[in-house]
C-alpha cells in the first residue's frame, strides 16, 4: 500500500491526528508503526477517515486497549484510536439493554451499568480491553451456562470498507450479526453495540485445592453442575486451585473480601510474590519446580460473596505471554494429561499456570465455541522467559485434538487449517467480500488466518 499521507479535510470535521508513533501491545508481542494515527469522537469521523484512507490506498485498522497477545491491531497504515468514543449512549431497560460507544472500556461498565440496575451475564478476568476489541476477538469468561461476551449483542453499528454505515440489528441485515458481532475487525469499525445485559447479581465464590487427577477425572461433570468453574493448575506439581462461583440475587447479600484480605491476596500473593517468583525462575529455571511446588503449598480454601464483576475481574500485573486454545469439552482431561506428559518429556521449567474454562456452544461464525460446547486450555510464560520450544509443542497438542485457538492469543495456525475447523468460514468470507472487497481493514495477521 502506499504511504502517501492524506489530504487534509476540513477541520471542523477532521478527527485529532497525532504524531506518528511506534505501536506495542501489552504483552510487548507485537509492534508496527501507523503512517498515520486518528482520533475520532463520531461516527462521521470514521467515516472521513475510511473515505480518506480509500483515496489515499491506506488500510485502516481499529485499536482498543491493545491487550490482544498477536499482532491483531497491527498496520503500518492508518490507525483509528477509539479512545475518544467511550460511554453509554442509551439504555432500554424494559428489555434490560444498553448501547454503548466502541471505545468503552470494560472497566468503565460498572458505574455504567449498575446505576442501571444491570450487569453483564459474565466477564473474563482482565477487563482493561475496549468493549468491541473484547467482543472481536472472543473473549469469554467461563460457565456453561453464559457465552462469550460477544454472543450478547444484539445490534451494532459498522463503518464498513466502502465507507459507508451500516446497522445491523433483528431489523436490518440480520443475517450479518453473526459474523459482525465477532469479527475480528475485519468486517468494519464497530461504532456502536448494544448488549444484552441481565439484573445485577452477586456471585459466592469458593476457591480451593484439590488434586489435579480427581479433577480431571470429574471435569465435564463438574463444569456441567456449577455456574462457573475454572481451575488453574501448576506445571510440576500433583494439585491444582479451582474456582467455583455460584450466581445469587441481590437480595442475598453480599459478604465481600475484607480490604487487608483483598490486599494481601491478590496484590502482595498473586502480584508482588508471585511476580517475584517467575521473575527468579526466569533467571535460574532450574528452580522453577520447587518454586511451583512451594506456591502449592501455600493455596488455602476461601469463600465470599460479592458484586458479580468484582468476582470475576481479577488484577493482574505481572506481564506475561499467553496461547488459548478451545477444544471439545469432553476431550479437556485426555488435553491436560498430554500437556503434563509433554512437559516432563521435554524437561520445560514452566512459572506460570495452566488456565482451564468452559463456554457453551454458540451461533457466532468465528466464535472459538461455535457449534460445540468448549473447553479452553490456557499456557502462559512469563514474559521474560525464553521460549525454547513449549509454546510450539503445546500448541500441536491443542491443534490435533480439534483445537481452535483464541483470535487475540498466540498461535501460528491459518486460513487453510482454519477453514477446516470453522463450519461458517466460507460464509464469513462471503460476508468479508460484500463489507470489504478491497481489503482496506487488512493487515497481515487478518491475511494469514482469513486469506487474501
Amino acid at each position: 500500500m502506499s504511504a502517501q499521507r492524506p489530504t487534509r479535510v476540513p477541520a471542523r470535521s477532521q478527527s485529532p491526528v497525532r504524531p506518528q508513533s511506534r505501536w506495542q501491545n501489552w504483552a510487548r508481542t507485537e509492534t508496527s508503526t501507523p503512517a498515520l494515527t486518528v482520533a475520532p469522537s463520531s461516527p462521521e469521523q470514521v467515516v472521513l477517515a475510511v473515505q480518506r484512507a480509500r483515496e489515499t490506498g491506506h488500510t485502516v485498522k481499529p485499536i482498543g486497549a491493545s491487550h490482544s497477545f498477536t499482532a491483531i491491531g497491527a498496520t503500518d497504515g492508518i490507525r483509528i484510536d477509539l479512545d475518544r468514543m467511550r460511554g453509554l449512549v442509551s439504555a432500554d431497560l424494559a428489555r434490560g439493554r444498553v448501547t454503548l460507544r466502541g471505545g468503552t472500556r470494560l472497566w468503565e461498565l460498572p458505574a455504567i451499568l449498575g446505576p442501571l440496575g444491570l450487569a453483564l451475564p459474565n466477564m473474563g478476568d482482565i477487563d482493561r480491553q475496549t468493549i468491541t476489541g473484547a467482543t472481536q476477538t472472543g473473549t469469554h469468561g467461563t460457565g456453561l451456562g453464559h457465552g462469550g461476551i460477544a454472543t450478547g449483542i444484539v445490534a451494532l453499528e459498522l463503518v464498513t470498507g466502502l465507507g459507508e454505515t451500516l446497522r445491523i440489528d433483528a431489523d436490518h441485515h440480520p443475517e450479518l450479526l453473526h459474523a459482525a458481532a465477532l469479527g475480528l475487525g475485519a468486517l468494519g469499525v464497530i461504532t456502536e453495540l448494544t448488549l444484552q445485559c441481565v439484573p445485577r447479581f452477586l456471585l459466592e465464590a469458593v476457591e480451593a485445592p484439590a488434586q489435579l487427577d480427581e479433577v480431571l477425572d470429574g471435569y465435564s461433570a463438574r463444569a456441567r453442575a456449577a455456574d462457573h468453574f475454572e481451575f488453574f493448575w501448576f506445571p510440576h506439581t500433583r494439585s491444582v486451585r479451582t474456582k467455583t462461583n455460584t450466581r445469587l440475587p441481590l437480595d442475598h447479600g453480599s459478604e465481600p473480601l475484607g480490604a487487608v484480605s483483598r490486599f494481601i491476596d491478590e496484590e502482595l500473593a498473586n502480584n508482588l510474590a508471585f511476580g517475584a517468583c517467575v521473575g527468579v525462575g526466569a533467571l535460574a529455571p532450574g528452580a522453577t519446580p520447587a518454586i511451583n511446588r512451594f506456591v502449592e503449598t501455600l493455596s488455602s480454601r476461601r469463600r465470599y460473596v460479592d458484586e458479580s464483576h468484582r468476582v470475576f475481574v481479577t488484577n493482574r500485573r505481572v506481564r506475561f505471554r499467553e496461547m488459548e486454545y478451545s477444544v471439545p469439552l469432553d476431550a479437556v482431561p485426555e488435553v491436560m494429561r498430554e500437556l503434563g506428559a509433554l512437559i516432563e518429556r521435554r524437561d520445560y521449567r514452566v512459572s506460570f499456570p495452566i488456565e482451564v474454562r468452559a463456554a457453551p456452544a454458540d451461533p457466532l461464525l468465528l466464535s472459538t465455541a461455535h457449534g460445540r460446547d468448549s473447553g479452553y486450555i490456557a499456557v502462559h510464560r512469563y514474559h521474560r522467559d525464553r521460549d525454547l520450544g513449549y509454546f510450539r509443542d503445546a500448541e500441536a497438542i491443542l491443534a490435533a485434538h480439534d483445537g481452535r485457538p483464541h483470535w487475540g492469543k498466540m498461535h501460528t495456525q491459518d486460513a487453510a487449517a482454519l477453514r477446516e475447523r470453522y463450519p461458517g468460514f466460507a460464509s464469513f468470507g462471503a460476508i468479508r467480500d460484500r463489507l470489504d472487497p478491497d481489503r482496506v481493514f487488512a493487515n497481515d495477521y487478518l491475511t494469514r488466518v482469513l486469506g487474501a
